[in-house]
């Protein structure tokens, strides 16, 4: 589900970027618990992905995103990423179960906050942020998950990491059972740059040099339609959500 604020939560009107968001229910998904802010106005921009198998992923990713938009957005970016910290450490602490006993309700999170001449990726889980820079696709944000964690700490290759029965499972996340640890990556964005921020539907649908092809074709809507074309011919099992930024 996406969020787009009132106009009149709207209070940064100092730059202008270009961008486009879109969330589908996968093809073996009885419903989307993806949910995406797309807030150029604002320079704020984010992804979350409903923990699968848990208690109501899609009303923790919605609160994800409902607790990013309500923001206010002003300051300079240090401000923005230490507002952006604290809103999503506490939404953390709210999540967790009084008990101790009750299912969890998580989300991953991927948010990127544009400022005059910076920008910051802000992640916990395995929603990604890419760039698309000098016709080379990076990948900016490091999953948290038991994958990355053997290729890590057991230095295995990507295939057999795969493998593991758990491979999948997140390290880090919104409403795990453990208190929220953020990763925040800072860099300076270069003329002609696209950011993509997605959830695992569209990278696990898609090849690295596929999505780097669809990265290339245009505006950020054009990307978005090609990403979503792209995942949609294939099986499409999770759902797919993705925001496509251009500074």
């Amino acid at each position: 589900m996406a969020y787009l604020p009132p106009a009149g939560a709207i209070v940064n009107l100092a730059y202008s970027w270009r961008s486009a968001g879109r969330t589908a229910q996968g093809k073996s998904r009885a419903r989307n618990e993806d949910a995406f802010l797309d807030c150029p106005q604002r320079g704020c921009w984010a992804v979350a992905d409903g923990m699968g198998g848990h208690h109501a992923g899609n009303v923790a990713s919605q609160k994800v995103v409902n607790s990013l938009a309500a923001l206010s957005g002003q300051g300079g970016l240090d401000e923005r990423i230490e507002a952006v910290r604290c809103c999503l450490k506490g939404l953390d602490r709210q999540l967790q179960p009084d008990d101790g006993l009750a299912g969890i309700m998580g989300s991953t999170v991927v948010a990127l906050l544009l400022g005059h001449k910076r920008a910051a990726c802000i992640w916990a889980g395995d929603s990604r942020c890419y760039l698309w820079r000098g016709q080379r696709l990076y990948q900016l944000s490091r999953d948290h998950s038991l994958q990355q964690q053997l290729m890590d700490t057991q230095q295995l290759s990507p295939g057999l990491a795969r493998a593991h029965p758990d491979a999948r499972a997140l390290t880090r996340a919104i409403g795990a059972r453990q208190p929220l640890s953020l990763e925040i990556l800072e860099l300076r964005p270069h003329p002609g740059d696209v950011f993509l921020l997605c959830s695992d539907g569209v990278y696990q649908g898609l090849s690295h040099r596929e999505l780097g092809r669809a990265m290339s074709v245009g505006t950020p809507r054009q990307v978005v339609d090609q990403v979503f074309g792209d995942v949609l011919r294939g099986p499409a099992r999770d759902d797919l959500t993705a925001v496509v930024i251009q500074p």
